[in-house]
């Protein structure tokens, strides 16, 4: 008899497969039982490995599934993140838009990547989060995070009270490459996915495997849906071969998500590179040479880059150590 996936094929969740390893199964199993609760959850782990799939399945499971599930990205730009959350006028039209808390009043919001927010913000909406009682809103709070947030209180980069507040239950999703009965699982399942998809017949074959089991998959499953989408589309044979498989240093699977397309497209080609910056070194805890790595640039260039942004005052830049 095969393995069962824990968690199985969630509900309203683009097929997200979370596998059989011990530590997945018990992040699972916490995540089931603080969904039936109202405290707020923190989710923990690497770009890609699910993070945001499990605050659905959290909210799928809970009494507030019928209700709005919302998530903020708190990496962007700072002003657009507190105009979300706290509601702003539109110029054009002159009403007033609700913020993301009273808009989905009874529902779910999630801050995703919650390391980002500014200082001063990280206090403010600690003190919102305990306000919402008198104003009749109720929510529950999922923050996730690609950092460790302990780490960041002690060092007086994050505050301590929100810390608090979103962390009263932690859960941490492992990456795929930490997890290899898994990793084959999930390569075994798509390989089929796409196979369908594309009309065709195709098996993985045993050196393209070694390669996948070797390789560091930095967005862990966002990473490996898109190479192996891409290598059954033009195998040429039934057998998947080594060489076919989409995987490169020049081929990085994009850190902006297909939930940021729309948002690119509407920024400045400025204002794009220093949001794949940040995100880049949000993704590698602030680590230079690892960022530099991904976006494929010179240390010399990120450095400079990151003192320009500075010099600009850029929040984030301003207080990158």
């Amino acid at each position: 008899m095969g393995k069962k996936w824990t968690g199985g094929l969630m509900n309203n969740i683009n097929v997200e497969l979370f596998g059989n390893d011990p530590k997945i199964q018990k992040a699972i199993s916490v995540a089931r039982n603080v969904s039936v609760t109202k405290a707020s959850v923190l989710i923990t782990g690497e770009i890609g490995v699910g993070k945001k799939s499990l605050a659905r399945f959290i909210h799928n499971n809970s009494n507030r599934t019928d209700q709005e599930f919302q998530i903020v990205d708190c990496s962007v730009d700072s002003k657009d993140v507190e105009n979300k959350i706290l509601g702003y006028r539109d110029v054009e039209s002159g009403r007033f838009v609700k913020g993301i808390l009273e808009a989905a009043n009874k529902g779910t919001v999630v801050f995703a990547n919650i390391d980002s927010l500014d200082e001063d913000f990280q206090k403010r909406l600690h003190k919102i989060f305990n306000q919402l009682n008198d104003y009749d809103i109720d929510v529950r709070i999922i923050a996730t995070t690609t950092k460790n947030l302990s780490k960041l209180v002690g060092t007086g980069r994050f505050y301590r009270g929100l810390y608090t507040y979103v962390s009263s239950n932690l859960i941490t999703l492992t990456p795929i490459r930490e997890r290899p009965e898994d990793l084959q699982m999930y390569v075994n399942y798509f390989i089929r996915e796409y196979s369908l998809k594309f009309a065709k017949e195709v098996k993985i074959g045993t050196e393209a495997l070694d390669r996948i089991y070797s390789h560091y998959w930095t967005h862990n499953l966002y990473e490996l849906k898109t190479v192996l989408e891409k290598s059954v589309e033009g195998a040429q044979s039934s057998i998947l071969s080594d060489k076919e498989l989409a995987i490169g240093e020049k081929k990085a699977v994009s850190m902006i998500s297909e939930d940021d397309n729309e948002g690119i497209l509407l920024m400045s080609l400025k204002d794009a590179e220093k949001l794949l910056i940040k995100k880049a070194l949000i993704h590698t805890s602030e680590n230079r040479t690892q960022a530099a790595k991904i976006l494929g640039v010179s240390i010399r260039t990120l450095r400079n880059k990151i003192n320009e942004y500075r010099t600009a005052g850029s929040s984030y830049f301003v207080n990158l150590r």
